[in-house]
């Protein structure tokens, strides 16, 4: 994916994140941090079990774009904003049909764990689940909604390993930590 005219401008009104510089007193003494409050999310490690291999999903991101990297391209879970009133288990398995176009049922979705992103600077709470999938599940080729550009991948447990370490490819740390638990569960 070629990306051009990239600019950088000054937001002037957000619907997703908010920029405040947020002042306190700590053990005694006034201090300053600038802080962004954006919204919780969910993330989904997807195994697909006639595949052997894990679903994720590559997409741009103007954020590491933006800080230098040279495509922008990052391979995620699949994952979506808590941005509408249905409970974060609804919005997962929402997100799974969108992105990587595989229709599962709650019985089929397992929370692993909630934990907090950008803590330095936005602290958002994102919860993870994980959800095994087949063939006969799928309902469409996925690749997001609207104008979104979503590249659904299957990854080895081989590809998924080396990928931990690629230190080349824009990564989220809740895709390692999905990685991490899956090997540490599942020893075959």
């Amino acid at each position: 994916m070629k990306v051009t005219s990239f600019k950088l401008l000054p937001l002037k009104k957000s619907q997703y994140i908010f920029p405040y510089l947020a002042t306190y007193i700590q053990e005694g003494k006034q201090k300053t941090w600038e802080v962004v409050k954006a919204g919780d999310s969910v993330a989904i490690l997807l195994y697909h079990k006639q595949k052997d291999a894990f679903v994720v999903v590559k997409q741009f991101r103007p954020a590491t774009y933006a800080n230098g990297h040279k495509n922008g391209m990052s391979v995620e879970l699949c994952a979506g904003l808590v941005d509408k009133p249905l409970s974060l288990e609804q919005i997962a398995i929402e997100e799974i049909e969108e992105e990587c176009g595989y229709k599962i049922i709650s019985e089929n979705i397992t929370k692993i764990t909630s934990f907090y992103t950008s803590v330095g600077f936005a602290g958002s709470k994102q919860t993870l689940y994980y959800a095994v999938i087949d063939e006969s599940m799928r309902v469409s080729k996925g690749g997001g909604i609207d104008d979104e550009l979503i590249e659904v991948l299957f990854l080895s447990r081989d590809e998924a390993k080396a990928l931990m370490f690629d230190e080349e490819t824009i990564k989220t740390p809740g895709l390692l930590f999905a990685f991490s638990w899956w090997f540490a569960h599942h020893r075959s």
